[in-house]
């Protein structure tokens, strides 16, 4: 075990913690074109620190979008591993920044909490692999693995162009596995192997009826009301027992097995009613809620339209109505076909007096799962529970993360997923913080891990 680069994370925690202010303060806004210029800068300091770090290569790749920043390290030797780390340098907006408490730009240790926009998702958590291999040089002169580094800047934004670069570049970013870290653990303080992430496919429905708003009351009765028809649609397609109804959407659904359910129920993490404050969970017949969650497959509406919005009332029977739903999926579910069953059953389903248009999400991703007993998931268990002190917990988790099903679909490669957030960061949100704590033992886990695989 590296004690010294251990040491050296411990004795220079300050200058590290400062640099990673530098960073943060960088407003890389990926979906604002007005951050182009700070989408640039974090870049360029991405670039330069890991050429200081000594890297043998690091350099920024166009994509036709925002620049990539690529780096690699090839002197462990011949017989070590070479790992592909992915992270991403883009943030989300700050909308609205009237309930921060703080400069979301102007980092901020309170509490034993880092809060800037990014400090979770994906700054902070990207930074803590290269203060790890910055403390390996100092200390070491050399990594004890090979490295590839592929840092992006538009995951906010969809990763648009990542696939095109990933398979287009293939054998520049090929490597023996993958480690990502953009996803957390199930609380704080308890580490977590996420082996597991759900797919992501949708559709929009539009119904349209008359060619305009219509007198509700001359015209009530002898026409269809758009909204009343859709509801109808989608009142068929997920009963109340929480199971969708649409023909042929479980077909293909891998079986939870006895032993993934009791990891699943091993894991102590949040109370729903609590963090969401519901009055009780539901979930599909048959499984808890943490199983639901986790490892099975889900119908949501994400929002609905149509018709008068204004105070009071406004007597018609609107001339259009649209509902937009996702689905997250499971192994054995493919998107596109989801999407044409989807489709199917909403054309069935449509009453007459209507006309039905359905409209397919362009972004989708396939489900992805690693075995629990694989040897790098062993690992980084162990390496979790020798830094945090606790027994590490597996789980699958039901977001989604598309670069994970490119690298595997690119380079049938396992991903090793290394999350340090935790469910109090408010990704997304205002007040995105990230623990202190988690800092600190998120780079002593990546230390005991990358001599754990070396």
């Amino acid at each position: 075990m590296s004690k010294q680069a251990l040491q050296y994370l411990s004795e220079n925690r300050e200058h590290l913690l400062d640099r990673l202010h530098t960073f943060l303060s960088i407003p890389s806004v990926s979906t604002d074109s007005v951050h182009k210029k700070d989408i640039k800068a974090a870049a360029d300091y991405l670039e330069s620190y890991l050429n200081e770090i000594g890297f043998d290569r690091s350099e920024q790749q166009d994509t036709g979008g925002h620049p990539l920043v690529y780096a690699e390290y090839n002197q462990a030797g011949p017989d070590a591993p070479t790992v592909l780390f992915y992270g991403h340098y883009d943030v989300q907006p700050v909308d609205p920044i009237e309930q921060w408490k703080s400069d979301p730009f102007k980092p901020e240790n309170r509490n034993g909490r880092l809060y800037a926009r990014g400090s979770s998702d994906d700054k902070g958590q990207v930074f803590m692999h290269l203060a790890v291999f910055e403390a390996y040089m100092k200390t070491e002169g050399k990594l004890p693995i090979n490295v590839k580094v592929c840092i992006e800047g538009e995951e906010e934004i969809g990763s648009e162009n990542l696939y095109k670069v990933l398979h287009d570049k293939k054998e520049q970013f090929d490597a023996d596995f993958a480690v990502i870290s953009d996803s957390g653990m199930v609380a704080e303080n308890q580490p977590t192997i996420l082996y597991g992430l759900k797919g992501f496919t949708g559709i929009e429905i539009n119904v349209t009826g008359p060619d305009h708003d219509l007198h509700s009351g001359m015209y009530g009765g002898a026409v269809r009301n758009p909204i009343m028809a859709l509801n109808h649609i989608l009142a068929s397609m997920k009963n109340e027992d929480e199971v969708v109804t649409v023909q042929g959407f479980y077909d293909s659904v891998e079986p939870l097995s006895e032993n993934e359910r009791e990891l699943i129920k091993n894991v102590q993490g949040e109370n729903y009613e609590e963090s969401t404050g519901v009055r009780q969970t539901v979930s599909e017949k048959g499984y808890s809620a943490k199983e639901h969650t986790m490892a099975r497959p889900t119908f949501e509406i994400n929002g609905m339209y149509g018709g008068y919005q204004g105070e009071g009332t406004k007597t018609i029977i609107p001339s259009t109505a649209t509902a937009k739903i996702t689905c997250r999926l499971v192994p054995g579910q493919e998107p596109q076909h989801i999407q044409e069953l989807l489709e199917d059953h909403v054309y069935q389903a449509a009453p007459s007096g209507v006309t039905v248009d359905v409209k397919k999400e362009k972004l989708s991703a396939k489900a992805y799962k690693v075995e629990p007993n694989h040897s790098l998931i062993k690992k980084a268990a162990e390496s979790y529970t020798k830094a945090f002190g606790k027994e590490t917990v597996y789980v699958r988790m039901g977001g989604s993360i598309p670069v994970v099903e490119w690298i595997e679909d690119i380079y049938n490669m396992p991903i090793i997923l290394l999350g340090f957030g935790t469910p109090d960061d408010r990704l997304h949100s205002p007040n995105e913080s990230f623990p202190l704590d988690s800092f600190d033992k998120g780079m002593e886990t990546l230390v005991h891990y990358w001599e754990n695989v070396k």
